[in-house]
Protein backbone atom coordinates (compact mmCIF):
# COMPACT_ATOMS: atom_id res chain seq x y z
CA UNK A 1 0.00 0.00 0.00
CA UNK A 2 1.29 3.60 -0.91
CA UNK A 3 1.89 6.21 1.58
CA UNK A 4 -1.32 7.93 0.23
CA UNK A 5 -3.60 5.66 0.16
CA UNK A 6 -2.11 4.90 4.23
CA UNK A 7 -2.71 8.58 4.68
CA UNK A 8 -6.30 8.68 3.45
CA UNK A 9 -6.71 5.65 5.19
CA UNK A 10 -5.63 7.27 8.78
CA UNK A 11 -7.46 10.72 7.88
CA UNK A 12 -10.87 9.17 6.72
CA UNK A 13 -10.96 6.95 9.62
CA UNK A 14 -10.51 9.98 12.07
CA UNK A 15 -13.18 11.67 10.22
CA UNK A 16 -15.82 8.73 10.28
CA UNK A 17 -15.77 8.77 14.31
CA UNK A 18 -16.04 12.46 14.41
CA UNK A 19 -18.98 11.94 12.00
CA UNK A 20 -20.79 9.10 14.05
CA UNK A 21 -20.64 11.91 17.01
CA UNK A 22 -21.54 14.57 15.34
CA UNK A 23 -24.58 12.80 13.32
CA UNK A 24 -26.08 12.25 16.86
CA UNK A 25 -25.39 15.85 17.89
CA UNK A 26 -27.12 17.29 14.86
CA UNK A 27 -30.34 15.01 15.74
CA UNK A 28 -30.40 16.61 18.61
CA UNK A 29 -30.00 19.80 17.69
CA UNK A 30 -31.32 20.14 14.26
CA UNK A 31 -30.28 23.79 14.37
CA UNK A 32 -26.54 23.93 14.88
CA UNK A 33 -25.18 25.07 11.99
CA UNK A 34 -21.20 24.61 12.85
CA UNK A 35 -21.99 20.84 13.57
CA UNK A 36 -23.81 20.34 10.12
CA UNK A 37 -20.97 22.48 8.40
CA UNK A 38 -18.42 19.63 10.07
CA UNK A 39 -20.32 16.79 8.86
CA UNK A 40 -20.67 18.59 5.22
CA UNK A 41 -16.96 19.17 5.66
CA UNK A 42 -15.81 15.48 6.28
CA UNK A 43 -17.97 14.06 3.59
CA UNK A 44 -16.49 16.85 1.31
CA UNK A 45 -13.04 16.12 1.96
CA UNK A 46 -13.61 12.24 1.65
CA UNK A 47 -15.99 12.50 -1.41
CA UNK A 48 -13.13 14.83 -2.56
CA UNK A 49 -9.60 12.61 -2.02
CA UNK A 50 -11.81 9.50 -3.41
CA UNK A 51 -11.81 11.28 -6.74
CA UNK A 52 -7.83 11.89 -6.63
CA UNK A 53 -7.08 8.24 -5.80
CA UNK A 54 -9.33 6.81 -7.97
CA UNK A 55 -12.13 5.17 -5.52
CA UNK A 56 -15.17 5.55 -7.53
CA UNK A 57 -17.28 3.17 -5.08
CA UNK A 58 -16.35 5.30 -2.45
CA UNK A 59 -16.78 8.49 -4.07
CA UNK A 60 -19.91 7.85 -5.43
CA UNK A 61 -21.27 7.14 -1.59
CA UNK A 62 -19.45 10.27 -0.35
CA UNK A 63 -20.62 12.46 -3.24
CA UNK A 64 -24.71 11.07 -2.73
CA UNK A 65 -24.59 12.33 1.14
CA UNK A 66 -22.64 15.16 0.09
CA UNK A 67 -25.52 16.29 -1.70
CA UNK A 68 -28.35 15.46 0.63
CA UNK A 69 -26.58 17.40 3.33
CA UNK A 70 -25.95 20.11 1.22
CA UNK A 71 -29.50 20.87 0.96
CA UNK A 72 -29.40 20.82 4.55
CA UNK A 73 -26.63 23.11 5.04
CA UNK A 74 -28.36 25.28 2.23
CA UNK A 75 -31.87 25.22 4.70
CA UNK A 76 -33.79 23.29 2.00
CA UNK A 77 -33.78 19.88 3.78
CA UNK A 78 -34.76 20.03 7.23
CA UNK A 79 -33.06 17.41 9.74
CA UNK A 80 -35.22 14.67 10.74
CA UNK A 81 -34.58 11.52 12.02
CA UNK A 82 -34.96 9.57 8.87
CA UNK A 83 -32.72 11.76 7.11
CA UNK A 84 -30.28 11.29 9.85
CA UNK A 85 -30.71 7.43 9.21
CA UNK A 86 -30.30 7.27 6.02
CA UNK A 87 -26.83 9.69 6.08
CA UNK A 88 -25.77 7.23 9.30
CA UNK A 89 -26.50 4.39 6.30
CA UNK A 90 -24.12 6.07 4.17
CA UNK A 91 -21.28 6.22 6.68
CA UNK A 92 -21.80 2.79 7.72
CA UNK A 93 -21.15 2.00 4.32
CA UNK A 94 -18.27 4.41 3.72
CA UNK A 95 -16.61 2.75 6.84
CA UNK A 96 -17.32 -0.82 5.39
CA UNK A 97 -15.62 0.15 1.81
CA UNK A 98 -12.42 1.90 4.16
CA UNK A 99 -12.48 -1.14 5.93
CA UNK A 100 -11.82 -3.38 2.73
CA UNK A 101 -9.90 -0.78 0.85
CA UNK A 102 -7.64 -0.87 4.20
CA UNK A 103 -7.16 -4.74 4.14
CA UNK A 104 -6.72 -5.22 0.92
CA UNK A 105 -5.36 -1.87 -1.15
CA UNK A 106 -8.27 -1.93 -3.48
CA UNK A 107 -12.16 -1.13 -2.82
CA UNK A 108 -14.07 -4.19 -2.36
CA UNK A 109 -16.65 -5.04 -4.67
CA UNK A 110 -19.96 -4.59 -4.03
CA UNK A 111 -23.95 -2.83 -5.33
CA UNK A 112 -24.89 0.75 -3.63
CA UNK A 113 -27.08 1.40 -5.76
CA UNK A 114 -29.75 1.21 -3.54
CA UNK A 115 -28.52 3.51 -0.94
CA UNK A 116 -27.09 6.16 -3.82
CA UNK A 117 -30.90 6.29 -4.87
CA UNK A 118 -32.29 6.66 -1.45
CA UNK A 119 -29.97 9.54 -1.01
CA UNK A 120 -30.63 10.83 -4.53
CA UNK A 121 -34.45 10.92 -4.03
CA UNK A 122 -34.06 12.40 -0.66
CA UNK A 123 -31.38 15.33 -1.98
CA UNK A 124 -34.13 15.79 -4.82
CA UNK A 125 -36.87 16.42 -2.36
CA UNK A 126 -38.20 13.13 -1.20
CA UNK A 127 -38.90 13.10 2.46
CA UNK A 128 -37.10 10.77 4.32
CA UNK A 129 -40.56 9.47 6.05
CA UNK A 130 -41.07 8.09 3.11
CA UNK A 131 -37.92 6.28 2.40
CA UNK A 132 -37.82 2.88 3.67
CA UNK A 133 -34.92 2.41 6.57
CA UNK A 134 -31.67 1.09 5.06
Amino acid sequence: MDDLLADFLTETGESLGELDVALVRLERQPDDRETLSLIFRLVHTIKGTCGFLGLPRLEGVAHAAENVLGRVRDGVQPVTPGLVTLVLAAIDRIKAIVGGLAATGTEPAGDDTALIHDLDRLAAGATAAAMPLP
